[in-house]
């Protein structure tokens, strides 16, 4: 009698949701070949075969405040997208990040029988911690991308594993400076600085004019300063260009390319968020800023309960690289702080080099295994 061909639900929210789901159905591919994917997800998992229910670029909100404007739109494709998943009653739902998408989901689905996963944990370790509950509640297996992630979720007694991170796996353990410089047409001699001022509109708005300041007063300290800005659109693109045509300075635009950029510079200026990992893998001294929105800020402070909210020093587990919010970000304070690293970037890069290997642990087949194992039982 012929296997059941299994059906398995996944929502991303975001584009590195899309990379991660893409990765995981490659690995589950690979194991059950026949294997069905619906749900909603980006290009990426479009191309290995999802069924994507709407564009997943209409969950992409950022901010407490920002969502309010979204709010019915969101809710309303969430009860659909519920009954939709109810009804086709797939062997597995699989919620990628978006943690306000598709906890919801998850605990519906598994109420109604459907096992039900979450990959890369929500930062109930800083804020909102009673989500834990509803995660225990609703959720059979979590997946995460950090150690510390998965110690937490032991000590409260949800069901967890570390994965590691994909893009640990995917980017060396040393990157070539120099074939990077050549593959982009920049000098290979000279120092070099990446500014990485968000990918969205709003991050840009609020960082790009203040990491163009900073970068005149680098380069009044340091005259021979180049610097490269990896555009994520070109949407980011022409906002960033209408940005720096009211500053002079020796800046090279890239379409995307931010891994290039990364691997080529000495350091980088760069706004908090899932590119300051992608710089600590690549091994670049760093110094992270960030704004956001006066209310969402205020909001913020009072919920978080985590000393940092970069990623390189919450997996050090202590103040491996400056970090710079709100009114503290200003070009002064900035410059002063990367300026240092150029010359004496070891003790960053050491930390660095250590979480590169702990992270390393090809993730998507070790979260293909965990869900095929969760499916088993």
């Amino acid at each position: 009698m012929a296997t059941p061909v299994r059906c398995i639900a996944l929502v991303a929210g975001e584009a590195s949701g899309d990379i991660l789901g893409a990765g995981l159905m490659r690995a589950l591919k690979a194991r059950e070949p026949g294997v069905r994917f619906i749900g909603v997800g980006g290009p990426l998992m479009e191309a290995e075969g999802l069924r994507s229910y709407f564009p997943m670029e209409r969950l992409a909100v950022m901010g407490l405040v920002e969502v309010l404007g979204r709010l019915r739109e969101l809710l309303g494709r969430r009860k659909l997208l519920i009954e939709t998943l109810l009804e086709a009653r797939p062997d597995v739902f699989i919620g990628i990040d978006a943690p306000d998408f598709t906890l919801a989901i998850e605990a519906r689905l598994h109420n109604a029988g459907i096992k039900a996963v979450h990959y890369v944990s929500p930062s109930v370790w800083a804020w909102r911690q009673k989500r834990v509950l509803k995660i225990r509640e609703g959720c059979d297996l979590m997946l995460t991308l950090f150690p510390f992630e998965a110690r937490f979720y032991e000590e409260q007694g949800v069901p967890v594993r570390f994965v590691g991170h994909s893009l640990a796996d995917q980017i060396p353990l040393q990157a070539d400076r120099e074939q990077a410089r050549r593959a982009l047409g920049l000098a290979v001699e000279g120092p070099l600085v990446a500014l990485m001022p968000g990918s969205r509109g709003g991050e840009v708005r609020r960082l790009g004019g203040l990491f163009f300041e900073t970068a005149k007063r680098l380069l009044q300290a340091r005259p021979g300063l180049h610097f490269v800005l990896p555009c994520a659109s070109p949407e980011r693109r022409s906002q960033l260009e209408a940005l720096l045509a009211e500053h002079s300075l020796p800046v090279t635009l890239l379409d995307g390319q931010s891994h290039q950029a990364l691997a080529a510079c000495d350091a980088v200026l760069i706004a908090s968020g899932t590119a300051t990992l992608e710089a600590l893998l690549y091994k670049r001294p760093m110094v992270v800023a960030y704004r956001l929105a006066p209310l969402t800020w205020w909001m913020l402070k009072r919920m978080v309960k985590s000393p940092y909210v970069s990623l390189p020093n919450l997996l050090a587990q202590r103040k491996l690289v400056p970090e710079l919010l709100q009114d503290a970000a200003t070009p002064e304070t900035l410059a002063a702080n990367l300026l240092p690293l150029l010359d004496n970037p070891a003790e960053q890069t050491a930390g660095f080099d250590a979480i590169h290997r702990t992270l390393r642990q090809d993730a998507s087949n070790q979260a293909a295994d965990a869900v095929l194992q969760l499916l088993a039982r």
